[in-house]
């Protein structure tokens, strides 16, 4: 364990993904115990021409409360959030959330980037931000601006993601505290959910 876990205990976790994303996410928070008193606020990218199922497939499998980032509602311990398709998601000052319809971000609305710096900018040092499996390059930017505010950055193992490109693109920015594969960022957010409490 890097002495950035060890600083400040952590209050929010975000985590972004595309390409492979649903798998990784699933391997992720699937073993999560239920009562995990962290929130946790996902950009996934996906097709939004449809409506999206994504909430309802991640309540079946996971024990945390599962529901879609609605704009002006706080963010609430222990709930498990999704960046609705089409709108970009932030956090606000008040620790509540923000959807906009600004300019698409590396081709993506939701974009990662624009989750991990407004929550950057909020949280500072006392967030984790996870970069996973993806095919763009969504998210590095983000999470370097998490390391600047202290936060503590977790990179999926490009040789081990489905695609390398998103993480990669992170690691060929700055050197994060952390990069692992999916078995060891579980690991890791329960145990900075131990240390919090």
């Amino acid at each position: 364990m890097s002495s950035a876990t060890g600083k400040l205990s952590i209050e929010a976790i975000v985590i972004g993904a595309s390409a492979g994303g649903v798998e990784a996410l699933l391997q992720i928070l699937g073993p999560l115990r239920k009562g995990f008193r962290l929130p946790i606020i996902v950009v996934l990218h996906l097709p939004e021409e449809r409506r999206s199922y994504v909430t309802e497939v991640f309540a079946r499998r996971v024990s945390l409360p599962v529901l879609e980032a609605c704009d002006k509602t706080p963010v609430v311990a222990g709930t498990l959030y999704f960046a609705a398709p089409g709108y970009h998601l932030s956090v606000e000052r008040d620790r509540s959330f923000s959807l906009s319809l600004e300019d698409r971000v590396h081709h993506s609305r939701p974009a990662i980037d624009y989750l991990f710096e407004s929550a950057a900018d909020v949280y500072g040092p006392r967030l984790a931000a996870v970069l996973l499996t993806g095919a763009n390059r969504d998210g590095a930017k983000g999470l370097a601006r998490v390391k600047q505010r202290g936060g503590l950055t977790i990179v999926q193992d490009p040789k081990e993601a489905q695609v390398a490109t998103m993480p990669q693109a992170a690691l060929n920015m700055f050197e994060p505290d952390h990069i692992l594969p999916i078995s060891g960022i579980g690991r890791l957010l329960v145990e900075l959910e131990r240390i919090a409490c």
